[in-house]
């Protein structure tokens, strides 16, 4: 299908001066698509040129539309030397080329150069015209549209779910090839911002391809990753969901009007064929990963903790015979075909029938130079050995599917871990695409499934059960049998009954190792793993536990690498789940002899840890109904088979018996202090400071038990970097700085955010790199919703402000940030010995750039303020159309670190233009939000004694027309307005 790409440059505004005699700037334009180049007239001595160029033609094929970016370059014009650069912009083409998508892209985009940042602004204007092209052969996957939610997009609807996606590209890093020691920094940064945005578009073209061999037209969940490997090169990997999906087109279509997200998840956008259902398009098949010398597998199947008793979903003596069949048939359907994956986090009601579990791999792997970029097999064979233990895993908990499924890679000089993980899970049989199961088989297992506890029935045999498990009868529906304990990686199912809150569940763990090279180092990070894999979830278990709760939704589990540390964190949504029984208390017992004053603090342990369950009980409004255990029925005794959290290896299976593991009617999870690291761990779970009063925060797009959201939101990114000392650092001491990193940075968002309460942290990633030898960076990203509640607010925040500055009484940063939230500058204090920097979200550059809330509603604008939110909704609004998605890469660099404010003002400058130039880019394409939004890498680097630094950022996330739904009923459907939007209540512009 070729095509025309119509390009014309209409002005600029606001360049800088580059001719210092008369402060002025004789500026022209290249425009350049592939190897064709043109050039505008120099219009001498103006900051604010016209050019009014006429329109420049490129004539190309559809595949080149969707792998080059579109790059204009802006210049000065010197008439005895070298034309100075002053700055680019890269303006993807590819949003243009669906059915139904925009059909110009015309704006102001601001200027950017990887040494000074944003540099002015370029008015353009980009038409694409295509020709029908029938050739079965193509190469292109034009049509093909992409989604970053993990969730059914909001004004669409799913026709057929086919299956998992992949693919990867692979090339050698400009930055270490030998032309990068004779060109300059902004030459090496600008060739780097170029193939990426090369691959980048290969990348999309190609998972398109396979797209449409799978007769689908969407990617739902679709995650881009950059691994940059140093010498090795430069991997461009993705992943997604294949689906069919229908446009609603209607305004009666539209979800109802509901200020609660949840609600409107509750309306179903799938469309059910009988006969239709899922298909994967991984069939290649493993290969020896010829490039690595060394391979070191870790892989884990997690329904619970390793050795402990935490189970998921089940089969109980009722309905057994009926599930046993449709296992068979399910089974049956599928060895036909490949084990289906699925990126989607949140389902249609009825697509998810049982939940067996976490699953997760891990392998570390010794990089080898790319020598053929076309032919990237090893890196494919090891990403396709991990899928197949996770399909193994999955298997022995008696599912055929994963859902929720994510990979992620960390990269140290030669070493690199690979992790994939996801969820267990069964599906509905009636989206199976063979059609082996019969309709009267589906209206069977839809009479069977209880609603709000279905999910949660194990799926496993329980008497041929993969690992110990403590199982009872379900508390909801009483014939199937549920775990004590669910931990999952999707969002809490719309149908789920759910007692009290949520909250964000945090484990943080840091382990130091021996400074070695290639294979030396690979087997001390392997040895490391599985251990500080199972420490990990030992205190997610803990401090679920210590919450009164019962399941985790949403868990991401990072394992960070370094050169002479590794770090865990994970970072979970607690809720308490009506079909799983009730936690049971947290028992302390001590290994030690004789001594009084230690029982004594053992007493006094044990009290503070009930007491603070008692606390969260009532601070979570978890109060379920007291049901007889006759009624529920007794749970399986297996003491010989539950182990204790806090158990010293040398410790024989006899002494276990010795323990009282009872309390009350309930069994009590133990902790035995034994050792230091038990009294480190048991130290760290009473020191977890919960949130003040009327704040809660989640990791997952809702915060269960909270329904009454307003349209009031705030997103923000904060970054923290810190520079440990060298001198006597133990596990103990570096435990303790991460945790204290980690704390204080939520405490400085409570405090800024404190003039919103209440409301929610919604949506919280978190995000922790190894940069450097002895530099920790936390990147966090999260939206802040406020919702309605019956009390006082005024009291809530005298009260929560009085609490908030008692606990920073020794942190003088918390106390100096700005009083107000829609402040013009965030002044960022290094707190010792970190650095830190808060962004809050910025407008797009320009005239007027500087917007304040106090400004008048746009009318006469084409796009007001650009909102930005991690989640795939917008609380109070209706998504009327999806623009394309928003994949940007951007790198700056400065040889003057000291002078732009350290390391604070050089992120917080980058991170603001990063936003300027991401809501240029969707008000270009006549969107007015951007959705999903993610900031999936953000490299630092610095040198403080050459006073440099370089910071990589990648960002991607949905671009979308939105209104109101005070407006939707005066707004026609085919045209919903963009320029009605008034400036963003609550949002940050600077």
């Amino acid at each position: 299908m070729p095509g025309k790409l119509k390009v014309k440059i209409v002005a600029g505004r606001h360049l800088p001066v580059m001719d210092r005699a008369s402060d002025l700037t004789d500026a022209f334009v290249e425009v350049k698509f592939g190897n064709t180049t043109f050039k505008t007239d120099v219009y001498h001595k103006s900051l604010n040129p016209q050019w009014n160029s006429e329109w420049f033609k490129f004539e190309v094929d559809d595949e080149d539309l969707q792998d080059e970016p579109l790059q204009i370059t802006v210049l000065d014009h010197d008439t005895y030397s070298a034309n100075d650069a002053i700055g680019k912009v890269y303006i993807d083409i590819d949003p243009l080329l669906y059915s139904e998508a925009a059909t110009v892209i015309s704006g102001w985009f601001p200027i950017y150069d990887t040494i000074h940042g944003i540099r002015g602004e370029i008015n353009v204007v980009v038409k694409v015209d295509l020709f029908n092209d029938l050739n079965r052969f193509r190469q292109s996957s034009c049509g093909v549209k992409f989604f970053c939610t993990t969730s059914i997009p909001k004004c669409y609807r799913a026709v057929m779910i086919h299956g998992f996606v992949e693919e990867l590209v692979v090339n050698e890093d400009p930055e270490y090839q030998w032309i990068d020691r004779i060109r300059t920094p902004r030459a090496s940064n600008e060739a780097r911002q170029r193939l990426i945005s090369l691959m980048s578009g290969e990348l999309q073209r190609k998972i398109g391809l396979k797209v449409l061999e799978m007769r689908g037209n969407a990617v739902v969940g679709y995650l881009q990753c950059f691994d940059l490997e140093g010498e090795s090169g430069l991997v461009v990997r993705a992943i997604g969901t294949a689906c069919t999906l229908d446009k609603l087109s209607s305004p009666a279509a539209f979800l109802p009007a509901c200020n609660s997200p949840s609600k409107e998840m509750k309306e179903s956008p799938l469309v059910h064929p009988p006969s239709h259902g899922c298909r994967s398009t991984h069939n290649s098949p493993i290969h020896t990963a010829t490039g690595s010398r060394l391979t070191q597998n870790f892989s884990v199947s997690v329904p619970t903790l390793i050795y402990t008793g935490m189970g998921s979903g089940s089969a109980g003596k009722e309905g057994g015979p009926f599930k046993a069949l449709l296992r068979q048939q399910t089974q049956s359907a599928l060895e036909q075909r490949e084990f289906p994956f699925f990126t989607l986090t949140a389902f249609p009601p009825g697509f998810l029938v049982h939940v067996g579990g976490v699953v997760s791999a891990r392998s570390v792997k010794l990089l080898d130079r790319i020598h053929n970029p076309d032919e990237p097999e090893t890196r494919d064979a090891w990403w396709a050995e991990i899928r197949q233990e996770i399909k193994s895993h999955a298997k022995a908990l008696g599912c055929h599917a994963v859902v929720g499924y994510s990979e992620s890679t960390s990269i140290c000089e030669e070493v690199c871990i690979l992790s994939a993980s996801g969820t267990a899970a069964v599906l509905n049989p009636r989206f199976l695409q063979d059609g082996t199961v019969e309709g009267c088989l589906e209206q069977r297992l839809e009479e069977n499934l209880p609603p709000g506890c279905g999910f949660c029935h194990i799926p496993y045999d329980e008497l041929n059960m993969p690992f110990p498990a403590h199982l009872t009868y379900c508390y909801n529906c009483r014939k199937q049998k549920v775990p004590d304990v669910l931990f999952t990686t999707i969002d809490l199912p719309t149908d789920a009954t759910v007692i009290g809150k949520g909250c964000l569940i945090q484990a943080r763990l840091c382990r130091l190792k021996k400074k070695a090279q290639a294979e030396a180092n690979a087997t001390a990070i392997s040895n490391l793993l599985p251990f500080m894999e199972y420490e990990v979830h030992t205190q997610l278990m803990n401090k679920l536990k210590l919450k009164g709760m019962n399941a985790l939704f949403g868990l991401r589990i990072q394992i960070t690498v370094g050169e002479n540390m590794l770090m865990g964190l994970a970072s979970a949504t607690g809720v308490y789940l009506a079909a799983l029984p009730t936690p049971g208390g947290i028992q302390i017992a001590g290994k030690t002899p004789n001594d009084g004053s230690y029982e004594q603090h053992i007493s006094h342990m044990q009290k503070k840890i009930n007491d603070t369950i008692a606390k969260n009980k009532e601070l979570y409004e978890i109060n379920p109904p007291e049901v007889s255990e006759e009624i529920i029925g007794s749970p399986i005794p297996e003491p010989r088979q539950r182990s204790r959290l806090l158990r010293s290896q040398s410790e024989s299976s006899d002494e276990v018996t010795e323990l009282d593991l009872s309390h009350g009617k309930k069994d009590a999870f133990v902790l035995e202090i034994d050792d230091t690291d038990a009294m480190e761990d048991v130290h760290s779970l009473l020191t977890d400071v919960p949130p003040p009063s009327g704040f809660y925060s989640c990791n997952t797009e809702i915060m269960p038990g909270i329904n009454n959201w307003t349209s009031e939101i705030q997103m923000f990114t904060s970054v923290r970097v810190i520079r440990l000392s060298s001198l006597n650092l133990t596990n103990q001491a570096l435990n303790k700085n991460f945790n204290d990193l980690c704390e204080n940075l939520l405490k400085s968002l409570y405090f800024k955010l404190r003039s919103m309460i209440p409301c929610c942290l919604c949506h919280v990633n978190f995000t922790v790199s190894l940069p450097e030898d002895e530099l920790i960076q936390v990147t966090v990203t999260a939206v802040a919703i406020t919702f309605d509640k019956n009390q006082a607010l005024q009291t809530t925040k005298t009260h929560v402000e009085k609490s908030l500055q008692r606990a920073s009484t020794d942190n003088e940063e918390l106390l100096q940030f700005p009083l107000e939230l829609c402040s013009d500058s965030l002044p960022s204090h290094p707190f010792p010995p970190a650095k830190a920097v808060t962004v809050e979200k910025a407008s797009p550059m320009g005239e007027g750039n500087f917007r304040n809330r106090s400004a008048p509603s746009c009318a006469n604008s084409t796009v007001g303020v650009v909102k930005m939110t991690p989640l795939s909704f917008i609380p109070g609004a209706k998504i009327t159309k999806y623009l394309g998605i928003i994949n940007m890469f951007f790198i700056r660099e400065t040889t003057s670190l000291r002078e732009e404010g350290g390391v604070s003002g050089f992120l917080h400058a980058f991170i603001a233009e990063v936003f300027a130039m991401v809501r240029a880019h969707v008000a270009a394409l006549g969107g007015n939000a951007v959705v999903s939004y993610i900031m999936k890498q953000c490299v630092f680097m610095e040198n403080p004694n050459k006073n440099q630094a370089q910071c990589l950022i990648n960002v991607s996330g949905d671009a979308v027309v939105f209104v109101r739904e005070s407006e939707l009923e005066v707004v026609s459907s085919q045209h919903p307005p963009a320029s009605c939007q008034p400036a963003c209540t609550g949002e940050v512009t600077t």
